[in-house]
């Protein structure tokens, strides 16, 4: 049996709006590059701003990108809140508005990497660390991504050693991946047995 390279889905947090945008819109862009580049899943919030330079660097390089919408429908996706549909393969309608949203991207991520970002993104990222996700935290990017090691020292959560801090989103990317293969080896052991598992289909005879 050929060994099959399991494909992380890595959800790249950050603000919609704002002066972050401006700021880090091509280290959002060179996440989804990172990502990509690795052979791993872009998840993005299915948004503009830095969610969306993700998404875009993502598919330019040949990698998979997933937008999770707010929205039930893609006519409210693109009517009521006014959202991309370009630079994914495949949007996932919650029809949970934007705090229901996040607790299905997050959950649905094996990791989150933050980026700039404002209420939503800290919110996500504090979604994240209670999910115990592992967590890179792209400093230097502006907004809420700059804050969240002070918040960290005050607050001392429990998983604080899944947050990785780095300034280069490609060092960033590398070294979650790296952490993400110590905290799933278990997993990736099941799944090839689980391969093991699935018989080839029996040819169906038609006479």
């Amino acid at each position: 049996m050929n060994e099959q390279k399991y494909k992380y889905s890595i959800c790249v947090s950050g603000a919609a709006g704002g002066e972050s945008v401006e700021q880090s819109k091509d280290l959002a862009k060179r996440l989804g590059i990172a990502i990509a580049k690795r052979g791993h899943i872009t998840l993005t919030g299915g948004t503009v701003g830095l969610p969306y330079y993700a998404a875009m660097g993502a598919k330019e390089t040949g990698g998979m990108s997933i937008g999770f919408s707010p929205a039930a429908t893609i006519r409210e996706h693109l009517r009521k809140y006014r959202l991309p549909c370009n630079y994914f393969d495949y949007v996932f309608y919650t029809g949970a508005h934007y705090m229901g949203r996040d607790l299905t991207m997050i959950s649905s991520s094996d990791a989150v990497i933050t980026v700039g970002g404002r209420m939503g993104t800290l919110n996500e990222f504090i979604v994240a660390i209670e999910q115990r996700k592992p967590v890179g935290v792209l400093i230097e990017s502006g907004g809420s991504s700059d804050v969240i090691s002070e918040l960290l020292e005050i607050l001392q959560p429990q998983f604080k050693h899944l947050v990785i801090f780095e300034s280069n989103p490609e060092y960033l990317v590398e070294k979650m991946v790296d952490l993400l293969e110590k905290e799933y080896a278990d997993i990736k052991k099941d799944l090839t047995v689980c391969f093991d598992w699935v018989e080839e289909p029996k040819s169906v005879h038609k006479g």
